[in-house]
């Protein structure tokens, strides 16, 4: 019996040093695994594949929150401007005249000096009493999108999130919550991608400072910026390793499916930092198991080669296909991304537009809305996503998981190329159509209601065979002839939506 027991108690021993002799080879393979990607471009060149689900999901939301919504004024650069006293800065600020910034004047007459109540001094006052994670979830799935992607931290230096690296962070301060993890827990409970946008390497040099300012003080340096009051003082080497702790954490403890990074990123300051970042990012995908997108505006220079990041455009889009993947971010505001008094929304019809001539140039829309302080969704923003989610609804099928068809469009309407080209684009017009394809269809999308009741689509010839042609979201029977000169379409007496006009062609 106890020749039994020791030869069970020996065998057990082995096999439980045969498991860990397994597990460790598992880890081991799993280590291996990520690092398929190293920190330089050839490397990356060579394994990066841009991820097919991104651009099958067309719609994301972006959402610009913290504590320059609460004087909500100007616009989320309240902070930078509220210390722009002098010509020196406020030429940088397009259409400000010389002398003080209308923001430093709104901010002495409202709050006082900006030594005694600084921007630190806001977020206290950002209490975010009525954030609820699941309603906003809830209304950006109401409105079709597929993807959110929070500001995680903006230029402010003041992080939405449990931070382990700055104590300025909205659970140590201000809410008191984890905003990101709490928008990233109610997003993935509901079947939404998550990502996080990151701002944070223009904190360096978006304060002004000088002996008046608090921004001054070293007892802040850790929220404005260890920065001296030379305005050309280089990006320090400590600045930009705290940059990359900061990104690491960001990263690493919210896994973000979509990482975003505005324009400062691009500069020669921080060339080194960007394949290592590109490299982390993408074997941390590797270790999660799945694909994740990594953007960035390319916005100074070639920063991010073609082929290694998503390319985004801020308030713009472009002209023409283009074959690789791309994103348009905009706000639905035209004054400011966050939050301020004086909001002008765009039209739910110009959005719409938007999406459409966006997707048909393979891109996809990454609309930004801005919360008030108290964590609630303004009315009139609300509308225009319900507004938006109720067209997709009936016509979804001419935008989600659809290619580019062999043109984007045809109509006299031309679209401004680049970075913050929307203001000089013109509304389009009934005979705007945009193309998109899917499962053997063509989808010709009218921009407005053609004026005669009837359309000529030229791009389709007597080589494309049409079997049938239906509008969607209506049962009418569509009259139609195909000629010399195109697909000739009668529009149906009564529109089945207020927007544009979807056309299914089976060819």
């Amino acid at each position: 019996m106890k020749k039994r027991v020791s030869t069970l108690i020996l065998l057990s021993i082995l096999a439980l040093v045969s498991c860990k002799k397994e597990e460790k080879k598992v880890v081991e393979k799993k280590q291996e695994s990520v690092k398929v990607f190293e920190p330089n471009w050839e490397s990356i060149k060579k394994h990066y594949k841009d991820p097919a689900w991104f651009n099958n999901k067309k719609f994301g939301i972006f959402i610009h929150w913290g504590a320059y919504s609460v004087p909500a004024f100007g616009s989320e650069w309240y902070p930078r401007n509220m210390y722009m006293d002098s010509a020196q800065f406020t030429a940088q600020l397009k259409h400000q005249k010389d002398g003080p910034s209308k923001e430093f004047l709104h901010h002495q007459k409202n709050f006082g000096d900006q030594k005694k109540f600084g921007y630190k001094d806001f977020i206290p006052m950002f209490k975010a009493e009525k954030f609820n994670a699941e309603e906003w979830i809830d209304l950006f799935k109401k409105a079709g999108a597929k993807y959110v992607v929070p500001v995680a931290d903006h230029h402010d230096g003041f992080a939405m999130y449990k931070s382990n690296t700055t104590r300025w962070n909205s659970v140590n301060m201000g809410p008191k919550r984890d905003v990101l993890g709490e928008l990233m827990k109610a997003g993935r409970a509901k079947g939404m991608i998550m990502g996080a946008s990151s701002h944070y390497a223009f904190n360096w040099s978006f304060y002004n400072k000088k002996d008046k300012f608090d921004t001054t003080d070293p007892a802040y340096a850790d929220l404005y910026s260890p920065k001296g009051k030379n305005l050309r003082e280089p990006v320090s080497a400590e600045f930009k390793e705290m940059w990359w702790k900061r990104t690491k954490d960001l990263i690493d403890n919210y896994q973000p499916d979509i990482l975003w990074f505005d324009f400062m990123l691009d500069t020669p300051d921080f060339r080194e930092y960007r394949p290592k970042l590109a490299a982390y990012y993408y074997n941390k995908g590797i270790e999660w198991g799945k694909e994740v997108v990594l953007q960035d505006k390319n916005f100074y220079e070639e920063a991010f080669p073609a082929g290694t990041v998503i390319y985004d455009l801020e308030r713009g889009k472009l002209p023409g296909i283009r074959k690789l993947p791309w994103q348009t971010d905009t706000s639905i505001g035209t004054n400011s991304w966050s939050y301020v008094t004086n909001w002008k929304s765009k039209t739910t019809n110009s959005l719409i537009d938007d999406l459409i001539d966006i997707v048909s140039k393979n891109g996809n829309l990454l609309l930004n809305v801005g919360p008030k302080s108290d964590g609630t969704i303004p009315d009139d923003q609300k509308d225009i996503l319900l507004e938006m989610g109720a067209w997709l609804d009936m016509n979804g099928d001419a935008i989600y998981d659809t290619k580019y068809w062999r043109t984007f469009g045809e109509g006299p309407t031309e679209v401004k190329k680049g970075h913050h080209s929307e203001g000089k684009n013109k509304a389009f017009t009934g005979q705007d159509i945009r193309f998109t394809q899917k499962d053997g269809k063509v989808y010709a999308i009218l921009m407005a209601w053609p004026k005669n009741g009837k359309v000529l689509i030229k791009s389709i010839t007597n080589d494309d065979k049409v079997k049938s042609v239906k509008m969607l979201g209506t049962d009418a029977k569509i009259k139609w002839s195909q000629n010399n000169n195109g697909l000739e379409v009668v529009m149906p007496k009564k529109k089945p939506c207020d927007y544009a006009f979807v056309l299914e062609l089976s060819l």
